[in-house]
């Protein structure tokens, strides 16, 4: 009994993990700008949509300019940055050992996965007046909401990236007369580096919605209270702005950790 296969036929377009063209990426990357661009120009300008709910990408640039002028935009986004950074990676000094212990001893694990399982599922805006109350509407509430907000997702994922490092490893580093500290940070600390730079890039975008969250509720600069005070007397031309300021830095940040990654870890390209 013979067995005939089919032959999936040639495409460039649908290839399944494979590189595409040069030509094709950049066309294809292009046109995921211009094409919302021009939907947008088309629609604002023919639907018959008023302004005030749906700014043209000209009044949208022009609102940029001005709060350029004025000096809000610059002082709004590093003030918003600032806290961002501030508590992402304080966040992160602790994710980072934390994450790879738990993947690593089973106890560690046992102990402290029930209780981050728990506390991750609150939502962290829902701290904001606790955080209010415990520690005022300074910049220590809101540095600490993102703390609270990405700490639990990378610590998590940290720890699994440590679960599936090859099990060959550690027993032929336990062969070689390896000690459990050399394991852990000559095996898995190193393997693992890729993942949570990774980790980091990913989560960084949860980090700028806490950010505007708390800026939203008690701040007196930031991008979250820009949009706040644009909300109040209807410039949607101004919150569209600050939108894409937010789309541009959270962009230029994926962007950033990627280069990171390439640059200083070549050898996990070809993981």
């Amino acid at each position: 009994m013979t067995t005939t296969h089919k032959t999936l036929p040639q495409s460039t377009f649908w290839r399944i993990t494979e590189d595409i063209p040069e030509s094709l990426k950049w066309t294809l990357m292009v046109s995921s700008i211009i094409v919302p661009l021009i939907l947008w120009l088309l629609i604002s300008s023919f639907a018959g949509i008023e302004s005030v709910f749906l700014p043209s990408p000209l009044a949208v640039i022009q609102a940029l300019g001005k709060l350029a002028e004025q000096g809000f935009l610059i002082q709004d986004t590093i003030t918003s940055f600032l806290r961002v950074v501030g508590g992402f990676f304080l966040g992160g000094l602790f994710a980072i050992p934390l994450g790879i212990l738990m993947g690593t001893f089973p106890s560690i694990r046992s102990l402290m996965e029930p209780i981050i399982g728990v506390v991750r599922y609150m939502p962290a805006p829902a701290f904001i007046p606790l955080l209010v109350i415990y520690l005022g509407i300074g910049e220590t509430s809101k540095i600490m909401l993102i703390f609270i907000g990405t700490i639990f997702f990378n610590t998590l994922m940290i720890m699994d990236a440590v679960k599936f490092i090859p099990r060959e490893f550690i027993e032929v580093t336990y062969t070689l007369g390896g000690t459990r500290k050399q394991v852990l940070f000559k095996v898995i600390t190193p393997y693992i580096i890729p993942n949570i730079i990774d980790t980091f890039r990913v989560n960084m975008a949860a980090a700028w919605n806490l950010v505007v969250v708390a800026e939203l509720v008690a701040a007196d600069n930031g991008l979250g209270k820009r949009i706040l005070l644009a909300q109040k007397f209807l410039r949607t031309d101004e919150i569209f702005a600050c939108l894409i300021v937010l789309g541009i830095i959270g962009f230029a940040l994926d962007l950033s950790f990627r280069l990171f990654l390439h640059w200083t870890c070549k050898w996990s390209i070809t993981r």
